[in-house]
């Protein structure tokens, strides 16, 4: 999901100072690339915002709206469930609700003016350029240049293309998993089979084809980190797998596609996507697949219910 702008507005005033209307208001890296470059939306003054909500930091899950909208409501936006589990948050949930049943307030439900409106019939490109946070989509779309650079068929170059689609679009945990789902119904099985099992690949080296364990993973896991025993058996069992291969060139190419200073447009692989992904024509999101509310949480990520 992406992160409500935040401003320059300190959080620890006190409860009676409010906060001036023309505070800078800046759009932060990670925003799709055609975010709004100011907050279509205002600052509620803190003193107006329970003290529950400025001490943990959640100011702007509740904003103003512009002076020229139709609804003069103030705007709630809930933080997912899963995002406060086991945080100190978790329990400002009930606060929230609190404050969306006060007077003046509504539920964020539909477009959040915050984000790029995205198109009736959103395509994968559209959530390239209008939902998945910059750096994953750099991220993706290098991994996909340097296979195609390394001669891959264009099974592993799709692959390479999406498997990080629900890092930077849905969700972490798990991410190989959801971004397989993601994307099962409209690409060959392989290419999904080879993201969901990159999941686990990732964490066990191959000398046959000069994959190591990544020496990042040390710095982020630690020199002792075991993984569970499921990524184990995902393991056990894609390493006896046809495709095993398949899934192993997407954790090789994934490896080596964290250039900063490198930038690689969409476009570059639209021939690839043409041929490797059944776009439906109703729209990612609106076509009844099994997947479509996935894709719709993308496009209407702060909605209540």
């Amino acid at each position: 999901m992406t992160k409500p702008v935040t401003t320059d507005v300190p959080t620890d005033l006190p409860r009676d100072v409010p906060v001036p209307r023309d505070v800078p208001r800046d759009v932060p890296r990670g925003l799709p690339t055609d975010a709004p470059t100011e907050l279509p939306s205002q600052q509620v003054p803190l003193n107006e915002i329970p003290a529950s909500l400025r001490e943990a930091g959640l100011v702007n899950w509740l904003r103003e709206p512009l002076d020229e909208a139709v609804d003069q409501n103030r705007l709630l936006m809930m933080p997912p469930t899963v995002a406060l589990m086991g945080t100190p948050a978790a329990e400002l949930r009930e606060t929230l609700s609190d404050v969306a049943r006060g007077p003046r307030t509504r539920v964020m439900m539909g477009d959040n003016p915050a984000l790029p409106k995205m198109p009736e019939r959103p395509t994968l490109a559209d959530f390239f350029r209008l939902r998945i946070f910059r750096k994953d989509v750099q991220h993706m779309l290098q991994s996909a240049r340097v296979a195609r650079a390394n001669g891959m068929e264009e099974k592993v170059i799709m692959a390479a293309l999406v498997h990080d689609i629900a890092v930077g679009g849905l969700i972490r945990a798990d991410h190989g998993y959801w971004g397989a789902q993601l994307v099962r119904p409209y690409v060959d099985e392989e290419v999904a089979w080879a993201i969901e099992k990159h999941e686990a690949l990732r964490f066990f080296a191959d000398e046959s084809v000069g994959y190591t364990y990544p020496e990042n993973y040390k710095r982020l896991f630690g020199p002792d980190y075991r993984v569970p025993d499921y990524i184990q058996h995902e393991y056990d069992e894609a390493r006896k797998h046809r495709w095993y291969m398949t899934s192993r060139l997407v954790t090789i190419n994934d490896f080596y596609s964290f250039d900063p200073n490198v930038k690689v447009e969409f476009e570059e692989f639209e021939d690839i996507v043409g041929r490797n992904f059944h776009q439906p024509k109703e729209g990612l999101g609106f076509d009844g697949s099994p997947v479509a509310h996935m894709w719709r949480t993308m496009i209407w990520p702060n909605n209540f219910l």
